[in-house]
């Protein structure tokens, strides 16, 4: 049997100076989310369309989900690749990547949704020289 969500009641000043009892209806996300604002980069896969990178900011992270700002709306339904620049690294010094893939669930102007359905942690181990030094 399906569990039963609380309804929340709250108070509402309207127009006249009273307050009214207005329903909300409950949060029904299932992981918890945490406000981060991390670096993302991003590939919009449609069908007939060439896909290219995007970068933006996350807004909220879970571990089914992310929402960002980026430059444009983007197509909901479509599949998406992320990469999100996480903020620790291994042994202090390799970064750590979030890679996951998933749909876009939401989009409004400058702000997506996406649900994710793979996600896994890369560690860049390769150290890069810059250009012009030498050993």
């Amino acid at each position: 049997m399906a569990e039963q969500l609380p309804v929340v009641l709250l108070l509402h000043k309207n127009n006249e100076e009273e307050f009214e009892m207005v329903k909300s209806a409950p949060d029904r996300r299932v992981n918890q989310r945490f406000a981060i604002h991390l670096p993302i980069h991003f590939r919009v896969s449609q069908r007939g369309a060439s896909s290219r990178w995007g970068s933006g900011v996350t807004c909220d992270i879970s571990s089914g989900g992310v929402s960002f700002r980026c430059r444009r709306p983007l197509p909901v339904g479509a599949h998406i690749e992320m990469i999100i620049d996480w903020p620790a690294k291994y042994d202090d010094s390799f970064p750590i990547d979030l890679q996951s893939t998933g749909f876009i669930v939401r989009s409004d102007g400058n702000r997506a949704a996406v649900r994710m359905t793979a996600r896994h942690f890369r560690i860049e181990t390769a150290r890069v020289e810059p250009i012009g030094q030498t050993a």
